[in-house]
């Protein structure tokens, strides 16, 4: 399924590929923020699709090492670091066995958007993470927040769905998240539901010390129908009552 989606995202508006080989840098600003200066550092992202938030750690001075196990997208993110002149090193891998493929430990570890609903495990995600990294070196998540996926479809406004199922989410859907018309054959996934306690207890248990959690007001796509976009951010409309949407956490290596 991935790998026939990476041309179909490299491709479109939404990863904006064009813009980025012009100079762009495709992080969100509470990221760099929290993230800090990371110039002369090491980083490693893991299930870093195509590499372009990768490649955007590197533009700010970070040497970077990219990990995703579709071959597709990491033939697509070495291609856009050869056309861009960035200096980055790409493995395909699956995540869990990360520390084996990289053969190196970092002072960051990276994991961006949309990235732990592919993961069965957290408990093994944290345990892999936690051996990548550096004395003193910190993870840095962000992702989408439960929360919202509770919430209906159309509105936002209304819980519809349990927030402690954890049952796999078997979906057989075309299209993907870029171009819902795409025509695709390879179709079905399955997704996992971790709530925020789950994502905490599991970086904490593998050693690592929680330094903060924050939650966002706002995402990066229309979630639900009557979110407005301003700018890259898609948030309620004035006057509604503000849910979190997304949510970053850093946590160090103690």
């Amino acid at each position: 399924m991935w790998d026939e989606r990476v041309p179909i995202h490299v491709g479109s508006e939404f990863y904006d590929v064009a813009g980025f080989r012009a100079g762009a840098n495709m992080l969100r600003d509470f990221e760099r923020a929290e993230v800090g200066d990371v110039s002369g550092r090491t980083l490693a992202h893991l299930q870093c699709h195509f590499g372009l938030d990768t490649l955007s750690w590197a533009r700010l001075g970070a040497r970077v090492t990219g990990l995703d196990f579709s071959a597709p997208a990491i033939d697509a993110a070495r291609g856009i670091a050869a056309e861009t002149g960035i200096d980055a090193r790409f493995v395909v891998s699956d995540v869990y066995a990360a520390p084996e493929a990289l053969g190196a430990t970092y002072d960051i570890v990276y994991t961006g958007l949309g990235a732990l609903c592919w993961l069965p495990d957290l408990g093994r995600w944290a345990s892999t993470v936690a051996a990548l990294l550096n004395p003193g070196g910190f993870l840095y998540l962000s992702e989408f927040h439960p929360f919202a996926d509770i919430l209906d479809d159309e509105t936002g406004m209304t819980v519809t769905y349990d927030y402690f199922d954890r049952e796999p989410q078997v979906w057989d859907e075309p299209g993907t998240y870029t171009d819902r018309a795409a025509a695709t054959r390879n179709n079905k996934s399955i997704s996992f539901t971790h709530g925020i306690g789950d994502v905490v207890s599991a970086v904490i248990a593998a050693g690592m010390r929680l330094e903060f959690l924050h939650e966002h007001d706002h995402t990066l796509f229309a979630r639900h129908a009557n979110l407005e976009k301003h700018g890259q951010r898609y948030q309620r409309p004035e006057g509604h009552p503000r849910v979190p949407m997304m949510y970053s956490l850093r946590a160090t290596r103690v």
